[in-house]
């Protein structure tokens, strides 16, 4: 497998299970990824029953250029059966690697998150061009990504798949929360991420007995500061870098409330909602935007508003803030749901089944 994403520690006991499956795995990531929240180091947190390569990484934080110029000898010296390209088949990385892959001998499947049908200026609709016709399976993050690709002439075999579950042993509830409701929203400080919403909804909130938290790091963070002076949230509201991914259970275990008001833009739209997942593991009440797949995410186990409308999010949070007994029912429901689909150990034995199929 190749995945700048396995970066992620918590990521990694995916591959564990995956090596549990029966399955001879090597998988080769970068020594950082670099992106708008900064430089995310490489982190060995789960890393038993496999071999973890550190390839180093060209044009690195270029998400469409960046490859690996040393691929073609790892899959020289272990032949592998099949190669797993943990990247979009439009970027150079895929591309490249699948063609070295191929040349080995190998068969090769690559996984997508894109679910806007969107054409792409030469080269990169040759190389996509060429991704499509040149493998034997894909695994789409979504059902709305399978008919991303569906459309645009991909018939091989595929599989609807998360790229990553959540270890519900790790990512726990807390034994009793306590104190002020805790609203929180965690992820990039990009427009698209709708953090703007969530200040406009939290100055809606009648003062005293709550606080905010801002979790992340991006280009608006000096934006969204000034937005939160101005609104007058100063005394309520912190602004906080990111954490290690190992660090994020204790985290999520502090919130009352999680907030994603994704905003859907001509060129993006919510692949998935991460953050949603692993807040529902540690029973947080999850409130999301109509946007992309969070509807799909959340199911009947949170709350949603339209795209944009922060007068309707601030109601769901005047309401969440008065009613402690909704809270806890929501948060009980979002980990019946992560339990039923979204465990690391569901998505690795859906992985695996999926390889022994194209194998």
């Amino acid at each position: 497998m190749l995945s700048k994403a396995c970066v992620v520690g918590t990521y990694q006991r995916k591959l564990e299970l995956l090596a549990e499956q029966g399955i001879e795995l090597t998988v080769a990531v970068p020594p950082h990824w670099r992106d708008e929240r900064g430089t995310l180091a490489l982190e060995r947190t789960y890393t038993r029953g496999y071999r973890l390569v550190v390839l180093p990484l060209a044009f690195n934080g270029s998400f469409h250029l960046h490859f690996y110029p040393t691929f073609g000898r790892l899959v020289h010296r272990l032949r592998p059966d099949l190669v797993h390209l943990d990247e979009e088949p439009y970027n150079f990385a895929t591309f490249h690697a699948n063609l070295l892959a191929r040349r080995s001998g190998a068969r090769t499947l690559w996984f997508s998150w894109q679910n806007l049908k969107r054409n792409y200026p030469p080269p990169f609709a040759w190389m996509e061009r060429y991704n499509l016709r040149h493998v034997e399976g894909a695994i789409a993050g979504s059902h709305s990504a399978a008919e991303v690709w569906r459309a645009k002439g991909y018939r091989g075999p595929m599989a609807v798949i998360p790229q990553f579950g959540v270890d519900p042993d790790l990512f726990t509830p807390p034994q009793a929360r306590e104190g002020a409701v805790h609203f929180a929203y965690v992820g990039r400080l990009v427009e698209e991420k709708g953090v703007d919403l969530f200040l406009q909804a939290l100055a809606q909130l009648p003062r005293g007995g709550w606080r905010a938290t801002v979790l992340g790091s991006g280009p608006l963070e000096a934006a969204l500061r000034a937005q939160a002076a101005r609104l007058g949230l100063g005394g309520a509201l912190t602004f906080r870098p990111p954490l290690p991914s190992t660090r994020m259970p204790d985290f999520f275990r502090s919130v009352d409330v999680l907030v994603l008001p994704s905003r859907t833009r001509p060129n993006w739209k919510e692949q998935f909602g991460r953050v949603l997942v692993e807040a529902m593991a540690c029973e947080v009440a999850v409130v999301g935007a109509a946007s992309g797949e969070i509807p799909h995410v959340i199911g009947e186990a949170g709350l949603r508003f339209p795209e944009g409308d922060a007068a309707a999010l601030a109601a769901h949070l005047r309401r969440l803030l008065a009613d402690g007994s909704l809270r806890r029912a929501l948060g009980r429901r979002g980990r019946e749901r992560v339990l039923a689909n979204f465990t690391q150990e569901q998505v690795a034995a859906r992985t695996a089944a999926f390889y022994r199929r194209l194998l």
